[in-house]
């Protein structure tokens, strides 16, 4: 990966850009001095705790259902690295190197914040593994989403100790010895270090703002696709008036109305059946779009804002929290529960279920040669019947369809509890949040298919052209994949396709 710019923790909450920047691009990471001033005081407060010979949980404790065991103060730093090596307990295929980036740097922001009570070095050092591309080997599977992200979490910073894994050109090394080729010193952790690295959501909010940095391009395919079908269908852009929106008050539904007609304005297919056409009424998957696609977008937006808003946030605990008049307290809370995070996730499979199957209807509308009054001929083939054509590639659109379907049953509302009954009700946003970026990226294949069905069946209505935005998304996909001429494969189109929507080069 190649740096493209730095992302400075001062303590204000991340974006979603941000946290790709990093994760897919390279960014480097630092550490604002303002960040610092606040680390500093924040750990003032813990070393005045364990000196103090008070019973913090966290800081002189045992942890979950051994919370009652009193650690003593020789045996602080073996508490909290015993922490990270036990706890470094998960299962699976190993997570993305991007997810495990995101997480490491999610978790770095949320310790600048200044109340977790760490020393700046724990901080500087997770900097250092993203900045020399150090990427721990993580587990996907381990963490239930309620204690945070304890497993995933300590896989993650076992380097830190100079243990554990973590990728070099592809394979698995040992992290003590990559980190001395890199110049990077393992630290020794002190008291509420170990339980402040793991005891947040940080694999959470990491799929969920990685989820969401892939969707916006997904849902902005989604509008121009519709739009593109319903000139090659010889659909009524009727549904489209706005006072039909205006009338229902749903503003998803009023944004994406308005931007279907604008991408068809200008249109001679729409006009060139306008008077005398035997049909009364559309699919729904054509005059309903916008309800169905601005229902998707509103729900995707308000989730969307769940995902920022923890990008903003500490969820370890115990936290080191200003005290009335001076000083700090250190309360014990659960910020780190994963629940908001795993509902939004779950919801936002299910928007993208409605986005990717009606689009799909659409695609089998067209291909299947139901509608006799359009000019298109079955499956888009030259010589039916001698030739499929893009029959096929519907096929690909319901089996992607059906996985959406089953990607969106709610991890969120099976609970398993843990730790002796203490963590009794878990949210399992990681796999909600697992879940949902494969989802994303079931709905963008879908999109890329009806792109590339109705960019063809478009041509079918030449010389007639549509109108100026759905002219220049056919121009768009033209550019990426050829007319169909005679069978070939469809599947390095749609890749093709589904690549450019990802990079966002279609809607330039």
């Amino acid at each position: 990966m190649t740096a493209t710019r730095t992302i400075t923790l001062d303590g204000k909450p991340l974006s979603i850009e941000q946290v790709r920047l990093v994760a897919c691009e390279g960014a480097q990471v630092a550490l604002a001095a303002e960040a610092r001033a606040r680390i500093d005081a924040a750990r003032a407060a813990i070393e005045g705790v364990a000196a103090s010979g008070s019973a913090v949980y966290g800081v002189n404790t045992g942890f979950g259902s051994l919370a009652h065991q009193r650690v003593g103060a020789g045996e602080l730093a073996a508490l909290q690295a015993n922490l990270v090596r036990s706890h470094a307990a998960g299962v699976g295929d190993p997570l993305p190197e991007p997810v495990v980036r995101a997480m490491l740097l999610l978790l770095a922001a949320s310790l600048s914040r200044g109340a977790s009570g760490v020393r700046c070095v724990v901080v500087e050092r997770i900097a250092e593994l993203l900045n020399h591309g150090l990427v721990p080997v993580v587990p996907e599977r381990g963490s239930v989403g309620a204690s945070g992200d304890l497993a995933p979490l300590a896989h993650a910073c076992h380097p830190l100790l100079g243990e554990g894994e973590v990728w070099q050109s592809g394979r698995r090394v040992a992290a003590g010895d990559a980190m001395r080729a890199k110049g990077v010193k393992p630290i020794s952790l002190e008291a509420k270090e170990g339980l402040a690295l793991l005891n947040g959501t940080h694999l959470m909010a990491a799929l969920g703002a990685l989820a969401f940095a892939e969707l916006e391009p997904v849902l902005e395919a989604a509008i121009g696709a519709t739009a593109m079908a319903i000139d090659a269908c010889l659909a009524s852009s009727a549904p489209l008036d706005a006072r039909i929106h205006a009338a229902r008050r749903q503003p998803g539904q009023i944004v994406v109305a308005e931007r279907v007609a604008h991408l068809l304005h200008g249109s001679q297919i729409g006009p060139s059946h306008a008077n005398n056409d035997p049909r009364v009424q559309d699919p729904y998957a054509l005059r309903c779009a916008p309800q169905v696609l601005g229902a998707a977008m509103d729900q995707l937006r308000a989730q969307r804002c769940v995902i920022e808003h923890e990008l903003g946030a500490v969820t370890d605990n115990p936290l080191v929290v200003p005290a009335a008049g001076s000083g700090f307290d250190v309360v014990s809370g659960g910020n780190f529960h994963g629940m908001p995070l795993a509902i939004a996730m779950d919801a936002a499979k299910v928007a993208l279920c409605h986005v990717a199957a009606v689009s799909e209807r659409r695609v089998f509308w067209v291909l299947g040669g139901f509608d006799r009054v359009n000019p298109v001929k079955p499956y888009l083939a030259d010589n039916p019947g001698v030739e499929s054509g893009l029959m096929i590639t519907q096929y690909a659109a319901a089996a992607c369809v059906n996985e959406l379907q089953s990607l969106a049953h709610p991890a969120s509302v099976g609970n398993v509890g843990t730790c002796g009954g203490i963590e009794d009700y878990n949210s399992f946003g990681p796999l909600a949040g697992r879940q949902l970026l494969r989802a994303v990226r079931l709905a963008r294949e879908v999109i890329a298919i009806e792109l590339l069905v109705m960019t063809q069946a478009i041509e079918a209505h030449r010389p007639k052209r549509s109108g100026e935005g759905v002219e220049r998304l056919h121009a768009a996909v033209r550019k990426v994949v050829k007319p169909l001429q005679g069978d070939r494969s469809p599947a390095p189109d749609m890749a093709a396709l589904a690549a450019a929507i990802e990079q966002g080069s279609l809607l330039r």
